[in-house]
């Protein structure tokens, strides 16, 4: 299992639509609102690092508001 973070910029006044739209996806575990440079921070998980690809390619980029994603895969060291 591959966990995430996914910092996410949004146009203004977006925020709170994108986290609610991000929320409803499969394999996202948490999604909010943040304060600062980004604007939604997304905690999601997936199968493999490429299965997270397509989460944040075909799902998560698509919402309608975003402008910027940053994609932070968790390691364990």
């Amino acid at each position: 299992m591959v966990q995430a973070y996914i910092l996410i910029q949004t146009e203004v006044g977006k925020a709170t639509a994108v986290a609610e739209s991000i929320a409803k996806i499969d394999g996202v575990v948490q999604a909010e609102d943040v304060t600062g440079p980004y604007d939604v921070i997304v905690r999601a998980q997936a199968e493999s690092i490429d299965d997270l690809g397509r989460l944040v390619v075909a799902q998560v980029q698509q919402i309608e508001g975003i402008t910027r994603t940053l994609t932070c895969p968790v390691v364990r060291l």
